[in-house]
């Protein structure tokens, strides 16, 4: 099955596909890190098998200062 990587950024859901189906998971998302600074600190949640893919979020973890 095909992987699907999903994510939000400023409120909007976005599919980002899998640039090499040998790569980690880990992988991939510092690949789209660099597009995508939010992944920097985003932790994986999946995999769910949906619309026949396998697929997983990245989440971001939005810190707080004080």
């Amino acid at each position: 099955m095909p992987r699907l990587f999903l994510m939000k950024d400023k409120g909007q859901e976005i599919e980002l596909a899998d640039p090499d189906s040998n790569w980690s998971v880990d992988a991939v998302m510092q690949f789209y890190a660099n597009t995508y600074p939010i992944l920097t600190t985003a932790k994986v949640s999946g995999p769910v098998i949906d619309n026949d893919a396998v697929q997983y979020r990245f989440e971001g973890m939005m810190g707080t200062k004080g």
